[in-house]
C-alpha cells in the first residue's frame, strides 16, 4: 500500500484541515499483519509484536503540511545507507528489488551534501528511500521520505542518480511549504533547479547550460501558463518546473553567486518548517544587492555610467534619454 496526498489526498485517510499553510507535528502508529513492514514520516522508534500483528511507532515529525503525511505498507526489507549531511538514511524495498534500488540511491548521500552546501542545513532528521515497481508513475514521497521508481535492468545502463527532485523537496516543499497552491512553483521550480545544481557539481552540465537548453525548448511551446498562478489544471505542468528553474537562474546570473546563495541561505533558514509565498522571493535579491547595482534593470539603467551593464544596454539607455530630451 502506498499513500500519496498531494495536493488534496490527505482527507481520504485521516481527518485534517487540508491546507498547505496549516502545519502540524505528526506521531504515527500503525498495526499491521506480522508479515508486513511499515514506512511513515519520522524515524522508527519501536515495534511491538502481538500474536499475529506488529505495531510500528514513528517519532514525532517536524511541523509539516497535511499532504506530506505518507504511509507505505509492504513486504519490505531494509538496509542502512551512508549518512548524508549528518542525516541517517535507510533503504526500504522488496527483497527482490534491493539490489536495483541500492544502485539507484547509491549517491543519495552525495545529493544531500550538495543540496545542503548552499543553505548549510538539512531540514530532516531521518530519511527513508523506498524502491517501487516500475508501474508507480509518481513515486510517493513525504517529509523524510523519498520514493524511487524502479526500471527494468538494461544492458550497459549506468546507475542513475534517482530521486534528485525528491531529495531537494526535503527543503523546497517539505520544510519550506507554499501557503497557497498558486505558488507551487516555489516547490517545483526550486527542486528542478536543485537538479541542475547537482548536475553542475557532480561533473555534468552547468546550470547555465541546462537553462539555455530549456529556454529554447520553452520558446516553442504555448505561453498560456502564469508561473505564480497556474491554476489546478497546470500546477504540475512541466513548463512550470522549467520556468521556475529559469527564473532562479536569471536571478543568479543577475546577482552573482555570492548574493544568490546568501539570499537562498537566509531564506531557507528564516522560513524553516514554515510557509512561503512568491512576493518575498521576488524582493529578497533586490534588497541584498548593493545600492549601486539596484538601479540596473533590463528596461534601462538609471545610472549614466554603469560599468556593470552591457554596452548595448547603456546605448539603449542613452538613446532613450536623447529621445526624451528631443520630445521636450
Amino acid at each position: 500500500m502506498i499513500v500519496a496526498g498531494q495536493p488534496v489526498g490527505a482527507p481520504s485517510w485521516f481527518p485534517c484541515n487540508d491546507r498547505p499553510d496549516d502545519k502540524a507535528v505528526y506521531r504515527v502508529q500503525v498495526t499491521v499483519e506480522a508479515a508486513y513492514a511499515v514506512v511513515a514520516n519520522g524515524a522508527p522508534t519501536g515495534r511491538r509484536r502481538g500474536a499475529s500483528t506488529t505495531t510500528w511507532t514513528f517519532a514525532p515529525t517536524d511541523p509539516m503540511a497535511t499532504y506530506l503525511a505518507t504511509l507505505q505498507i509492504g513486504r519490505y526489507t531494509s538496509v542502512d545507507l551512508p549518512d548524508g549531511g549528518g542525516v541517517p538514511q535507510r533503504l526500504v524495498a522488496p527483497a527482490s528489488r534491493q539490489g536495483a534500488a541500492a544502485r539507484d540511491v547509491a549517491r543519495q548521500h552525495d545529493m544531500l551534501a550538495v543540496f545542503a552546501e548552499p543553505v548549510r542545513a538539512v531540514p530532516v532528521r531521518h530519511l527513508h528511500g523506498r524502491g517501487h515497481r516500475r508501474r508507480a508513475r509518481d513515486p510517493a514521497g513525504g517529509a523524510g521520505a523519498v520514493g524511487v521508481r524502479q526500471q527494468p535492468p538494461r544492458r550497459h545502463r549506468r546507475p542513475r542518480a534517482a530521486g534528485r527532485a525528491r531529495v531537494a523537496h526535503q527543503w523546497f516543499g517539505n520544510s519550506l511549504t507554499v501557503r497557497s497552491w498558486h505558488d507551487i512553483w516555489l516547490h517545483e521550480g526550486f527542486a528542478c533547479y536543485a537538479e541542475w545544481l547537482w548536475s553542475e557539481r557532480s561533473g555534468g552540465r552547468s546550470a547555465a547550460e541546462h537553462a539555455r537548453t530549456h529556454h529554447a525548448a520553452l520558446a516553442a511551446l504555448p505561453a498560456d501558463l502564469v508561473l505564480a498562478d497556474p491554476g489546478p489544471d497546470l500546477m504540475f505542468d512541466d513548463r512550470l518546473y522549467k520556468r521556475g528553474a529559469l527564473a532562479l537562474q536569471a536571478i543568479r546570473t543577475t546577482c552573482g553567486d555570492d548574493v544568490f546563495f546568501d539570499v537562498l541561505r537566509s531564506w531557507t533558514a528564516l522560513h524553516r518548517h514554515g510557509g512561503v509565498s512568491t512576493e518575498p522571493v521576488h524582493r529578497a535579491p533586490a534588497r541584498a544587492l548593493p545600492r549601486s547595482r539596484r538601479a540596473c534593470s533590463p528596461r534601462g539603467c538609471t545610472t549614466r555610467r554603469c560599468r556593470r551593464c552591457p554596452s548595448d544596454h547603456s546605448r539603449r539607455t542613452s538613446s532613450a534619454t536623447a529621445r526624451a530630451t528631443r520630445s521636450r
